[in-house]
């Protein structure tokens, strides 16, 4: 089993439940700065070890892993904190928010021989789990196309502070999603293209930043794919469309995978259309309040990189692929800014 330290306890509340149900995993220590939230988690888990000094964790020798769920742009400093007393990473995405450190990131993991593993919860929705596995089996042809999507009405961050500063972009914190499943299966962009503006309920409420947003993407190989994501409005009935989904279109069959309904749909290579729905998994992925936080996800994608450490092979998405989305996000960045297709940097 490895011992896992949790940095940031708001988000890291699903990496506890997640850790505290695995039979791969056993939770050491959990940090915040915020003593009372340090308080607060200890005694809805029942779990006493926890400490306000990151360096109490990082100077652990019995901790293999550290999680880091902190705001965005202490991520870097974080993990270079984390790879130099030589602890294995998960890191809640987006991953970095400047791409001039991660030439440094790449080195300092290759140095330390250890391991930074992305946590794209979404990939790990059961849904998302089968889409990719009718995918590997051939079950649509070639693919195609790619569209996905992540709209939801997330008027309720606006009662955050954070939000409402210059830093905040949905960009990140909610395209992220959209833009991972575009990467997974078409992980060679070249160019980007979209419009965003910030809606009306977003400009009442504050926000600085687009908060609806449309991109293509195109490959190295001539295949295009499309994002969208709008967040300060209602959306449409769940029995319509889920919130964020995730379609793959082939030359023998079309899927679509959706989130966070337990339902994923396929018109396979024989003609045959089927859905499928996992209720009976509902509380494994949803343990707290309503569907706000992951903990299923985070448990299957804990126990994915356990069982990479254990073999040696590469937990993906990983430190390249990580900075290879953040990247294409940049890229689509420029793009809001100037109105033209961006070139995506090399990673």
């Amino acid at each position: 089993m490895y011992k896992l330290g949790i940095l940031g306890l708001g988000e890291g509340r699903s990496t506890m439940s997640a850790a505290l149900n695995s039979k791969k995993w056993t939770l050491k220590t959990i940090c915040d700065l915020n003593i009372d939230l340090c308080k607060q988690r200890s005694k809805e888990f029942d779990f006493a070890h926890y400490t306000t000094d990151f360096n109490e964790m990082l100077n652990d020798p019995e901790i293999d892993v550290i999680g880091i769920y902190t705001p965005d742009h202490l991520h870097a400093a974080h993990i270079k904190m984390a790879l130099s007393h030589g602890k294995h990473v998960v890191c809640t995405k987006p991953l970095i928010d400047d791409l001039s450190v991660a030439a440094e990131l790449l080195e300092l993991s290759e140095k330390s021989g250890k391991k930074l593993f992305v946590g794209q919860s979404s990939r790990f929705f059961e849904p998302m789990k089968r889409q990719r596995s009718d995918f590997e089996k051939g079950e649509i042809g070639e693919l195609v196309t790619i569209e996905a999507h992540y709209n939801a009405d997330h008027r309720w961050f606006l009662g955050k502070g954070w939000s409402l500063q210059d830093s905040f972009k949905w960009l990140y914190g909610g395209l992220s999603h959209p833009v991972d499943f575009i990467r997974w299966y078409l992980p060679e962009i070249e160019e980007v293209m979209g419009y965003g503006m910030l809606s009306p309920n977003g400009k009442a409420g504050g926000l600085k930043n687009e908060d609806s947003m449309h991109f293509i993407f195109k490959a190295k190989d001539g295949r295009i794919a499309r994002v969208s994501g709008t967040y300060s409005g209602p959306v449409q009935p769940t029995i319509r469309e889920s919130e964020m989904s995730c379609v793959l279109r082939g030359t023998e069959g079309c899927s679509q995978a959706d989130y966070m309904d337990l339902r994923y749909s396929i018109t396979d290579r024989s003609g045959e259309e089927k859905q499928v729905t996992f209720d009976d998994k509902l509380r494994y992925y949803f343990r707290f309040e309503g569907k706000s936080h992951h903990a299923g996800e985070y448990q299957n994608y804990l126990e994915y990189f356990a069982d990479c450490l254990e073999s040696g092979q590469t937990a993906y998405p990983d430190l390249k692929e990580g900075i290879g989305t953040i990247a294409v996000l940049k890229a689509m960045e420029q793009s809001l800014k100037t109105g033209l297709p961006v070139k995506i940097e090399k990673e």
